[in-house]
């Protein structure tokens, strides 16, 4: 409560000296533009051919030390931290008298020469002090500053102003999904927009959230994947295309999930699910040697090598290695299920066998893929728009990218028999009935497209937060959201 009334106090304070600079005409919220010609990253770079020359810098005041009739300030802009020296013989005394009242967290702009301190420092000597925003709330205590997790994201804006190394978490998302857009571009992918508002939520077994559309009167769906529109224009002639965006799943909150996130996924005719191996596996390296400068990283204390030349293994293969059981002998669902309770796993009833084999994978090895790790040929009961294998038609040409324990990537061999596709579609649709609320819809204009023929198509899916957090060594999702979701305080 203290802490709360000293708050309420220095604002009063703060609202007290803009009243008294609007009195004086001088009312800072008032100016439109300021001529900003160097940053505070320009001067400390190019100190050789600026020094004694003019520039005029702005940014917020985050120190300030009045000595008398002399006076030191540091100013941060995007940029990071400068340094300037400000005196009344150089402002005169009422610029100077006002600039002693300016509050940390004011922003200003300064105009002067560039030169060193005695202490070798690179500063800006003032000759013109002007305030352009008065902050009315004081930022926090500068030696503890911002640390409250939820506070930090809740407030990302006074995060960014008080822990520098936050912004470099950002920046380097950007350079991130840049690299990922170049790699793309320059092997021929089109990059393309699809809609977020969807009638079917459909290309993932998710929950969606549900809208209303008041003029049509009907419900829609934000969208849990942007797969089947991306595969509608691999049939209309397209040979490769992509889309970067965001989307939105109905389903909890974790350091590994947040609701709306950002996603990628591409398809190439042509091609099939070890095309797709080849592309993952060059778009993460790629990404962490022109990004990091390196392939080989450390992800909460422990070493990744990201060097291409990663393990392919088959789901089955992967159960044994681990546990021991080897599925390739088991053929019926009793018998699967039977396996899995052997092995501690909590079962009712009796599951379908692909589905056991993949419940087994999640819980028994998923874990222990710390190095990228491949894991392919799924089950076809958990793969409804994938590819059967012709060599055991219960398998699917699906895989998924594992590193550090955690799913980087989801590629198949697509699906484009439109009446396999129409029968699985169905049994989503029986499943949905029995209260899955994550089974796929069905999509009969999908099935529609199908049928004029889609060529045969490799399609992946990259969780590119998940590759962020990864690349940024990043505990939770949140630290490399801008603004994760989180229910309000009120």
């Amino acid at each position: 409560m203290e802490e709360i009334l000293d708050e309420n106090h220095l604002i009063k304070i703060r609202k007290e000296k803009l009243e008294e600079l609007k009195k004086q005409g001088k009312n800072p919220f008032e100016i439109t533009k300021y001529n900003r010609t160097h940053t505070s990253e320009d001067v400390r770079n190019n100190f050789a051919e600026l020094e004694n020359k003019d520039v005029s810098i702005a940014g917020r005041i985050v120190a300030k030390r009045i000595m008398g009739k002399a006076s030191f300030c540091h100013i941060q802009d995007s940029t990071g931290k400068i340094q300037s020296y400000v005196s009344i013989n150089d402002l005169g005394e009422e610029s100077y008298s006002a600039f002693k009242t300016y509050d940390i967290g004011d922003i200003i702009g300064i105009t002067g020469f560039v030169f060193k301190t005695k202490t070798e420092e690179i500063s800006v000597h003032a000759k013109e002090v002007i305030l352009l925003t008065k902050s009315l709330r004081p930022l926090p205590e500068k030696f503890h500053g911002l640390k409250d997790t939820e506070l930090r994201y809740r407030q990302r804006y006074v995060d960014l102003i008080m822990n520098p190394e936050v912004k470099e978490t950002f920046l380097t998302r950007t350079k991130i999904i840049k690299e990922i857009r170049r790699i793309l571009d320059s092997k021929g992918y089109l990059e393309v927009e699809t809609p977020i508002l969807n009638t079917i939520a459909g290309g993932a077994a998710a929950r969606p959230f549900i809208t209303h559309h008041n003029t049509l009167d009907m419900d829609m769906y934000l969208r849990i994947a942007n797969e089947l529109y991306l595969k509608r224009l691999i049939v209309g002639g397209f040979d490769k295309v992509y889309e970067m965006g965001r989307m939105f799943r109905n389903e909890g909150i974790s350091i590994k999930h947040n609701p709306e996130f950002t996603n990628i996924e591409l398809y190439s005719a042509y091609e099939d699910y070890n095309d797709m191996m080849n592309i993952t596996e060059e778009i993460i390296s790629t990404v962490a040697q022109n990004v990091l400068g390196t392939t080989k990283i450390t992800y909460q204390g422990t070493p990744i090598d990201l060097t291409p030349g990663w393990k392919r293994i088959p789901m089955i293969d992967a159960i044994k290695e681990v546990t021991g059981v080897d599925f390739n002998t088991i053929n019926s669902d009793e018998e699967a299920t039977n396996a899995a309770k052997n092995l501690g796993i909590e079962i009712e009833g009796v599951l379908e066998r692909g589905n056991v084999i993949n419940l087994v994978f999640e819980e028994k090895v998923e874990d222990t893929l710390i190095q990228p790790t491949f894991i392919i040929d799924y089950p076809v009961e958990v793969s409804p728009l994938t590819k059967r294998k012709p060599s055991d038609p219960r398998l699917v040409e699906r895989f998924e990218v594992f590193i550090g324990g955690r799913e980087y990537g989801n590629a198949y061999s697509e699906l484009n028999d439109p009446i396999d596709q129409y029968e699985r579609f169905l049994e989503q649709a029986r499943q949905k009935a029995e209260g899955n609320e994550e089974a796929n819809d069905m999509d009969d204009d999908f099935i529609q497209a199908l049928e004029y023929g889609m060529p045969p198509t490799g399609g992946l899916g990259i969780g590119v937060d998940r590759l962020i957090m990864l690349l940024t060594d990043s505990a939770s999702i949140r630290d490399i959201l801008l603004f994760p979701t989180m229910k309000p305080l009120s």
